[in-house]
């Protein structure tokens, strides 16, 4: 092979990194350790142009890939037909099974032109928030409601009530229901009496919060009678009840007497209510006249009721009748509590009559599920130390 001159070599390299093939270090001199004859043929490999990549960006919005709440709310929203109306989106709301789409679907409707939500809608829509507990979105939608988003009626404001009922929230339901009051097409029904008033006795639970509630009993009882509807026994029970538990009883026998004005026959829950009113009162006689009545009606009192009477008589001294009292209660498959049982028998000790109170608590102890073998221990030592004083 002849070989080929460096001049030669150095001016075909430059053509070449003039035509970008070959890089600036080529033109240099070959080193010592460099031949000089250098194969032209087979040149050093030609590297490659280095590309620098740029960091991508976040998609673009038009090529997002949507989430399945967003492709289901497109595919329900191109169900609704151009001008639709309330009856088309209360049938979608309806159908949903999501609370957070159908309240989507709720305010997009809202913002279309020349539609508006009726009060069917926002009843759905308030539903459908409740019980899914959504409880931010129910409390707004409300709000709307409160403030005039849309004509009232019966259905919603019942709903509206009952919810706030549901979760205690008895002020905020007295606030509709005066609300309510102001559409001559949305009277209260007995329904909607019932529930307040199940929702004030849960209030009831000491003598000094009854009286801050009872002003509130008096006067759904007034506007109830004004406006013609009439009570039914779970209505006047109730009213019973927290008659009673304020210990008014002369107006809790008041509404006892007048319940066959309104065709409606007291029950052994009005008889349970009564009696124990009238035991904490201390108008035991009187409480004894209601129970033997119960008791001819063919009524059972409750366990509660029973172990008033039992104490109160005790109390009393007319133990005979409260020992009765409690065997009745027995034979009825309810047993006394502790404190009703130390209550009749140191009541015994107190007058004299230990041997008998010891009888009396040997009997119970036979009697099958009575009392077990902790209360009776307790109740021995009572009587042990009752003897020794």
């Amino acid at each position: 092979m002849i070989p080929i001159p460096n001049r030669l070599l150095r001016a075909c390299s430059a053509i070449l990194v003039r035509k970008n093939v070959l890089p600036l270090s080529s033109l240099s001199s070959p080193t010592s350790n460099q031949q000089d004859t250098q194969n032209p043929l087979n040149p050093p490999p030609i590297p490659q142009p280095t590309t620098t990549h740029k960091p991508k960006s976040g998609p673009r919005p038009s090529s997002r890939t949507k989430t399945p709440l967003e492709k289901e709310f497109n595919s329900w929203v191109h169900k609704l037909t151009p001008g639709f109306g309330p009856e088309e989106v209360d049938e979608v709301l309806r159908s949903q099974i999501d609370p957070d789409l159908a309240f989507d679907i709720f305010r997009w409707t809202a913002q279309q032109r020349n539609y508006k939500h009726t009060h069917r809608t926002y009843e759905t829509i308030i539903t459908i928030s409740f019980n899914g507990k959504r409880f931010d979105r129910f409390d707004a939608l409300v709000d709307e409601v409160m403030a005039g988003a849309c004509s009232g009626s019966f259905s919603l404001f019942n709903t509206i009530i009952s919810s706030h009922c549901r979760r205690n929230h008895l002020n905020r339901a007295i606030d509709v229901f005066k609300k309510m009051q102001k559409f001559p097409d949305c009277r209260a029904t007995l329904e909607t009496y019932t529930t307040l008033l199940v929702t004030l006795l849960r209030k009831f639970y000491r003598v000094n919060i009854c009286y801050a509630y009872l002003h509130t009993v008096r006067s759904l009882l007034k506007h109830m009678n004004a406006s013609g509807v009439i009570p039914d026994i779970l209505t006047l029970n109730l009213i019973i009840k927290a008659y009673s538990r304020c210990l008014q009883m002369d107006e809790a026998i008041r509404i006892f007497r007048e319940m066959s004005l309104y065709k409606c026959e007291p029950n052994s829950y009005t008889y349970s209510y009564i009696t124990k009113g009238l035991c904490e009162k201390g108008r035991i006689s009187q409480a004894v006249s209601f129970y033997e009545e119960m008791r001819e009606k063919g009524f059972v009192p409750s366990s509660s009721t029973y172990m008033a009477l039992i104490c109160s008589l005790a109390l009393e001294g007319r133990l005979d009748d409260g020992i009765e009292v409690m065997f009745h209660m027995l034979n009825n498959s309810m047993a006394p509590d502790f404190l009703t049982y130390k209550t009749v028998l140191e009541g015994l000790g107190r007058e004299g009559r230990e041997e008998e109170a010891f009888r009396l608590l040997e009997e119970l102890r036979k009697k099958e599920d009575c009392i077990d073998e902790k209360t009776y221990s307790n109740l021995l030592d009572c009587l042990y130390l009752l003897e020794r004083d």
